[in-house]
């Protein structure tokens, strides 16, 4: 990739197609035939979205906003919101369109969501918005508490099936799905560097609440069904296909992530995904004569923070950041064998944490096949859309 891209100038990021299409079939091979739904907030470039979806495995967008699932909807006729909106000006524009009412389903978890769009559009003003019901898949440990992200206030069949009932009676909606997000087995490393211990524990945990989830969920999948027939039931995460997949109450998986194969997915027992995308820096200083200093670098990832958030100097090799600075906004000093062999202008390669931090940061992925630059896709930021 280095040297595809000599004669491009950093700051760039790109992405390797081989890897690309390598983690792709992978991921469809782990989900042993489930559809997988793209979850777009880890890719956030169009044209990744359109290519990956042209495969076979592949089906409808999970987004993030409800402004960006409308764009989005332009061309692709299935994208659910996986988060409920407060959008008022994007409930509007949603309510306005038969088409994209149609093609966009919106996640709800209260009926406080359906009370927001009717006081935006009045039931007898707009076509019918298609809901989705999200379920709590948090797990609730006896030893350790709430494991697992705060979404939902839906956990059990019977606050589903409640929630269904004031759907189905209410004018102007239409329960269409259900998913459920298994943060805890999906996004959690189960075999982190130098911590066999902890990994041993994280697997018999994520077993542990994987067990409990399926007859959970298939409970509530089915107390909905009585209402309503469900056109899907996503669940899970790059981290999580094999197990949630499956799982039979559940129709469809998401994944997106594993597409990039940032640096989070080395620390997974049952799966490695190739390092797809990657970003350059070019060196602008040397402070000292055994180190050198990046220009920006702060591309940190969301989630607790501490180290693992950090972007990874993987080339030149034998790289390391400089503990009380790290990566920042403006600057990133490294140190180690290779700084004293760089020079003001050599580039530097990092992985990001995550996927979606990558594509906020450039305004294009440049495409490496082999040792060539085979082109470039713009980014969200790179067709002047900031969503969140």
């Amino acid at each position: 990739m280095n040297a595809a891209t000599a004669a491009l100038d950093p700051v760039f990021g790109a992405v390797n197609l081989a890897a690309l299409s390598y983690n792709a079939h992978d991921l469809a091979r782990r989900a042993n035939g489930v559809p997988i739904r793209v979850a777009s907030k880890s890719v956030r470039c169009r044209g990744v979205l359109d290519a990956v979806l042209a495969m076979p495995g592949y089906r409808g967008v999970l987004a993030y906003t409800l402004a960006e699932a409308l764009w989005l909807a332009e061309t692709i006729d299935d994208v659910v919101v996986g988060y409920p909106t407060a959008d008022r000006a994007a409930v509007a524009a949603l309510a306005a369109s038969s088409e994209l009412a149609a093609r966009v389903t919106i996640m709800i978890d209260s009926v406080d969501h359906l009370d927001l769009v009717d006081a935006v559009v009045a039931p007898g003003a707009r076509p019918d918005i298609r809901v989705a019901i999200e379920l709590d898949s948090s797990y609730k440990s006896r030893l350790l508490g709430h494991i697992g992200v705060w979404r939902s206030p839906v956990h059990r069949a019977e606050q589903a099936r409640a929630l269904a009932e004031a759907v189905v009676a209410r004018r102007g909606f239409r329960l269409v799905g259900m998913m459920g997000y298994e943060a805890q087995v999906a996004g959690l490393g189960n075999a982190p560097k130098g911590s066999p211990l902890r990994g041993a524990m994280v697997r018999a945990l994520q077993r542990s609440s994987m067990a409990e989830l399926v007859e959970r969920r298939a409970a509530a999948v089915a107390a909905v069904s009585e209402l309503a027939p469900l056109e899907f039931v996503n669940g899970g995460g790059t981290g999580s296909l094999e197990a949630t997949g499956a799982d039979r109450s559940v129709t469809e998986v998401a994944a997106g992530s594993g597409l990039f194969g940032p640096h989070l997915f080395d620390n997974y027992a049952h799966f490695t995904p190739a390092p797809a995308a990657a970003f350059a820096l070019p060196v602008v200083r040397r402070p000292a004569p055994d180190r050198v200093t990046l220009l920006g670098g702060g591309w940190i990832a969301s989630g607790p923070p501490g180290l693992d958030r950090l972007p990874q100097v993987v080339w030149p090799a034998g790289l390391t950041m400089v503990p009380r600075e790290m990566a920042g906004e403006v600057q990133t000093p490294v140190v180690g064998e290779p700084a004293t062999r760089l020079r003001l202008g050599d580039r530097v390669w990092l992985r990001h944490t995550k996927a979606g931090e990558l594509s906020e940061h450039v305004n294009e992925l440049h495409l490496i096949d082999a040792d060539t630059v085979a082109g470039a896709l713009p980014t969200y930021r790179g067709e002047g859309k900031a969503f969140l």
